[in-house]
């Protein structure tokens, strides 16, 4: 049994795109002038360094278990890891860190 559209509803549609491009503005503002997006991804590599640098051997092959099943990315260009995090933190199979490497680490 079809009533047809009710009377008290009233379709419309709303374009955001001027919105949108008020708010990417605003977003540009709020960052300033001096804002620099590369120098703001290395210091998250950087971070993203510090934080899993110094990791004992379990957490090494934790991490490297992650790292197999996608959940966290690995440590080659462009991705950072212990491996970038500089002098002090051994990396995998670099002496004192008592790991032989990644590919070991994978679920059998």
């Amino acid at each position: 049994m079809d009533q047809g559209p009710a009377p008290d509803h009233l379709n419309f549609s709303i374009d955001l795109t001027l919105e949108e491009a008020r708010r990417r503005a605003e977003v540009m503002a709020a960052l300033g002038p001096d804002w620099d997006p590369v120098a703001a991804l290395r210091g998250e590599e950087a971070a993203t360094a510090l934080l899993y640098s110094g990791l004992d051997p379990e957490q090494e092959r934790i991490y490297a278990m992650l790292v197999a099943a996608g959940v966290l990315p690995g440590r080659g260009p462009g991705e950072a890891g212990p491996s970038e995090a500089g002098p002090g933190s051994p990396g995998p199979g670099e002496a004192g860190s008592g790991d032989p490497g990644y590919g070991d680490a994978a679920p059998h």
